[in-house]
């Protein structure tokens, strides 16, 4: 069996596997959510911040989870005024 493709149907081949591999490699505008939340996990502290805003919660003391504390503040208010927003 002998095939035999043209050169239009090539190029039309072509153009339509390039299109289909450009379509998928491009990311949509939908996806403007991505990447509002950043989160930070070091010993036995979380932190999680919310980077259009600047909020923040914070949990110390990992080791139980049902006594850990979360703090909860705004990064501008509590680095430009210096207020320290820990629950005594």
């Amino acid at each position: 069996m002998k095939i035999i493709i043209d050169t239009k149907s090539l190029l039309i081949g072509l153009s339509l596997a390039s299109f289909a591999f450009f379509a998928m490699g491009t990311k949509s505008q939908l996806d403007a959510d991505n990447g509002k939340f950043q989160t930070q996990i070091r010993d036995n502290v979380t932190l999680i911040l919310n980077t259009q805003n600047g909020d923040y919660l914070i949990a110390t003391d990992l080791i139980d989870l049902r006594r850990n504390q979360w703090i909860k503040g705004t990064f501008y208010q509590t680095f430009q005024e210096l207020k320290d927003n820990r629950k005594k």
